[in-house]
């Protein structure tokens, strides 16, 4: 690629989908960014993860840029805004949906389709080892971002795995996508929408009283359910699970999908009967691993 293109270039390039042109223009503007994170932050091992947070979130919002004269400062604004959170929280950065100055998003469709879905960048991640993909996925892609501490308890790892993880995903993504970038694209959109109809048909299933069914069908024999790394029921747990909040008067709203090859996110919304409001905290994910098209593995996140 040419040393002298123009953003204008670029940007069309990028939003195109060339994987080349979008590393070319992190790259360009690559040492204005750090800048903005020294300036923030100080000359601290931060900086680096800081930069690279940045990268993440630019590779999902590109199509925010409406004027490419722009890219620099907004490529700079996110770094500033990713510091900003991190001084705010020690162990926090600055989910994406926090960042409300980018773009005036409607809902979680138009997430889907305008950024998170792009075909090759989720062909990327998951070239991604297992344990890499989850961690990126919970903590760039999950609507309801949980914190690093969150994502240790959630993973069963100390929040220094998670940060290495998260580190280690973001300088292996760049990499992941320039080898995957003329290769066939997967159409992840459509993944998830249907991730999203299979989360709709089990919640109905277990208005209906057809849980287990549907579970025997969909999930393998040996599913288990995990709290960190320890397992702590099988299949017959999370039915009787699912039954008795249903007998209590509490029920999931589906709120949003995120699927890759082997791992599903499913965000829901509990509803708690009005006699027992506190029943159940406000909002729980589901975190599933795949194998062949059927959840193995279940782990679950409670919000609020």
């Amino acid at each position: 690629m040419r040393d002298d293109i123009s953003d204008q270039e670029l940007l069309r390039a990028a939003r195109d989908g060339e994987v080349p042109a979008l590393g070319a223009l992190l790259e360009k503007h690559r040492a204005g960014m750090r800048a903005v994170a020294l300036s923030v932050l100080g000359n601290v091992p931060d900086v680096e993860d800081a930069v690279q947070e940045a990268s993440m979130i630019a590779l999902r919002r590109i199509g925010d840029v409406r004027r490419p004269e722009s890219c620099g400062a907004w490529l700079r604004m996110i770094v500033r805004n990713v510091c900003r959170a991190h001084l705010r929280s020690a162990g926090a950065t600055t989910p994406v949906q926090d960042l409300a100055a980018l773009a005036a998003e409607a809902g979680p469709e138009q997430v889907i389709d305008r950024h998170a879905m792009r075909d090759w960048l989720w062909r990327a991640i998951d070239e991604l080892s297992p344990t890499l993909r989850m961690t990126v996925m919970l903590r760039h892609f999950s609507p309801r971002t949980p914190s690093y501490e969150q994502i240790a308890a959630l993973c069963g790892v100390p929040v220094g795995t998670v940060r290495s993880r998260l580190s280690e995903a973001r300088g292996r993504l760049a990499e992941a996508m320039a080898a995957t970038a003329d290769a066939a694209h997967g159409d992840a959109l459509a993944r998830s929408r249907a991730s999203a109809l299979e989360a709709a048909e089990t919640l109905a299933a277990v208005e209906q009283g057809r849980f287990a069914e549907l579970a025997a069908e969909r999930w393998t024999p040996h599913v288990a359910y995990y709290s960190g790394r320890q397992r702590v029921g099988d299949r017959d747990f999370l039915i009787r699970g699912m039954v008795s909040d249903l007998e209590a008067g509490v029920r999931q709203r589906f709120v949003t999908a995120v699927a890759s090859r082997d791992t599903t996110i499913w965000e829901m919304d509990m509803v708690n009967p009005p006699d027992n409001p506190h029943h159940c905290p406000p909002a729980v994910a589901w975190l599933m691993s795949m194998r062949n098209g059927r959840m193995h593995q279940l782990r679950l996140f409670h919000a609020g």
